[in-house]
């Protein structure tokens, strides 16, 4: 009797990524700025960099083109506020699902049930490349556990998100990746979790995987000293931006012998998915000095504002609500400016940002 294979209709190809990134190489311009933007990330977790880091773009990418355009028009507005700022793009190519729907441009890149994977990882490095040489620096979430080795040499920030911060598989992925990582608190608002995951993070594992051949093996870690915790509110404790929420994360993190550091999603349990709500949490956090411990801001944001069930509009998300273009824009440059404001104070003062 069978035993073995009996709900799997269809075994297909899957490129390696060593030929992935024959085809389309990392050029010495684009590993120029991801290294660059990985050290200045890291100066900004450490404190040695008093700017603040702002992850910024789509909830999802699910059309190359509206996702180059809309990198083309942050890159002139991150170089106008990189006194202040320092702006990475974000660029998810992966959807966690609650229950089922588009799992995202690498796994359905033609939105039609085909899942011509292959094709979404070659969208997916060509695009992040483009950005790259362009002179963006990327941030991407994490969710398949190989699908990094695809693409991970072009990411200068990422993210383990809310429903996989809780995995063991996911703290160890992040243990070994070669950018700082973010973890966000649980779906329902616990941020212990998170916090936990830090401390699993940041420790050496093994565990299997593919190497860039596609060849199974055992990977080996040395620990990720920049995993960081995001926080994004919840479904069940509401908002977690406000002062009391962030001193009692600061706990959290100084019981676990942590780094004071963190970053707020102003989108999801933050906004109550509310795109434009997005816009008071930035402005409550930047108006609030007892908040300035912030290091990090999250935004979606798109060319169009809102969302589509179906991809009609050019450039407006297809999964949650997003900011459009000028109303982020202008958002930018209010932080900005509130960040410069707060320079300028501490510059007076003799402030030591570490």
């Amino acid at each position: 009797m069978k035993t073995d294979d009996l709900r799997i209709v269809k075994t297909r190809p899957l490129l390696s990524p060593a030929i992935l990134a024959e085809e389309i190489p990392l050029t010495d311009t684009a590993s120029t700025r991801v290294y660059e933007a990985r050290q200045a990330i890291e100066a900004i977790l450490d404190g040695r960099d008093a700017r603040l880091l702002v992850v910024v773009g789509p909830c999802s990418v699910h059309d190359t083109r509206s996702a180059f355009e809309y990198a083309a028009k942050l890159k002139p507005v991150a170089d106008a506020l990189s006194d202040a700022l320092l702006v990475v793009m974000r660029v998810y190519f992966e959807k966690p699902r609650t229950t089922v729907g588009w799992k995202g441009l690498i796994n359905d890149p033609d939105l039609n049930e085909s899942y011509r994977i292959n094709k979404g990882l070659r969208l997916a490095r060509q695009l992040l490349l483009d950005v790259l040489e362009l002179g963006v620096p990327a941030g991407t979430e994490f969710l398949d556990t190989t699908f990094g080795q695809f693409y991970a040499d072009l990411i200068s920030w990422g993210a383990i998100g809310a429903r996989t911060a809780e995995s063991q598989v996911h703290r160890e992925l992040a243990s070994g990746l070669s950018m700082p990582v973010g973890i966000k608190n649980r779906t329902d608002g616990n941020v212990q979790v998170a916090v936990d995951a830090i401390r699993v993070a940041r420790r050496r594992h093994l565990f299997p995987s593919i190497t860039k051949e596609g060849v199974a093996a055992i990977l080996e870690t040395a620990g990720n000293p920049y995993a960081h915790l995001v926080l994004r509110g919840g479904n069940e404790t509401g908002p977690n931006f406000d002062a009391a929420s962030v001193e009692g994360a600061l706990r959290l993190l100084r019981a676990a012998e942590l780094p004071e550091v963190l970053m707020v999603d102003c989108s999801h349990g933050n906004s109550d998915k509310d795109a434009v709500r997005q816009i008071v949490v930035a402005d409550a956090i930047m108006g609030n000095p007892r908040l300035w411990p912030i290091r990090g801001l999250m935004l979606e944001s798109h060319l169009v504002a809102g969302r589509q069930n179906a991809p009609v509009t050019y450039g407006q998300s297809i999964t949650d609500a997003c900011l459009g273009f000028e109303e982020t824009e202008a958002l930018l440059h209010r932080i900005a400016n509130a960040v410069a404001s707060t320079l300028h104070r501490h510059s007076d003062s003799h402030f030591d940002p570490a």
